[in-house]
């Protein structure tokens, strides 16, 4: 008995390994249902009992959302990711006060360690951030937004400091959309790049905290 168990034990570990691995792949993204149960066993040559205990598993992580009567939706990239959109929530007060943290932290490593590869995806990153701006596609310019603030922090070559803010993309992303009506005054981000590229540090923090801070400004008093 105790082997079966153990057999058994290691085969719900494969086949969530299985199921993290199409998530972070984006070949089930966040928001949409993945295949029903019937579909797992057969693509994954398992058991029901073993779907099921995987898909649980993933749900207790924050990575699956299962909805009786309806489906298993992805609601998150990682663990990591699903713990900070749980505990976030829907405050973007809270959400932005951590993208603060994390992104001054970044930008200021990033002024010191970018390499040309670093400045060169930035600069594409911000290119096509303004276009989008530009043709008012605001679900793609939320998009293009957190890509480009997960390449400054990226380029501090930290890599804690990475997956962290990489967890918190997601919500990221839907505070951006949120904040697209405020009526602040925007930091133009080539100023952000500017300085990482000229390896100024402190400006570049600093810039990177005025674009937080200009997004908080233009929250509702009762958002908080």
């Amino acid at each position: 008995m105790p082997l079966v168990t153990a057999h058994r034990s290691g085969l719900v570990d494969q086949v969530i390994e299985q199921l993290r691995d199409s998530v972070a792949r984006g070949e089930w993204p966040v928001g949409e249902r993945i295949p029903n149960e019937t579909v797992l066993v057969t693509s994954l040559g398992v058991g029901r009992n073993t779907v099921r205990e995987a898909v649980r598993a993933l749900a207790h992580a924050g990575i699956l959302e299962v909805r009786q009567g309806d489906g298993t939706y992805v609601r998150a990239t990682s663990e990591v990711s699903g713990a900070l959109r749980r505990l976030c929530g829907a405050e973007w007060r809270d959400v932005l006060a951590v993208r603060r943290a994390l992104e001054v932290e970044g930008a200021r490593a990033a002024a010191r360690r970018r390499t040309e590869d670093d400045l060169g995806e930035l600069r594409a990153l911000l290119a096509r951030r303004d276009a989008c701006l530009a043709d008012g596609d605001t679900d793609e310019f939320a998009r293009a937004d957190a890509e480009f603030h997960l390449a400054v922090v990226r380029s501090s070559h930290n890599a804690t400091l990475t997956e962290l803010y990489r967890g918190l993309m997601e919500a990221i992303a839907a505070s951006v959309a949120s904040g697209q009506d405020a009526a602040v005054e925007v930091v133009d981000h080539g100023v952000l790049l500017d300085h990482i590229a000229a390896g100024d540090a402190e400006r570049a923090a600093r810039t990177a905290a005025e674009i937080i801070d200009g997004v908080l400004a233009g929250l509702p008093a009762t958002d908080c």
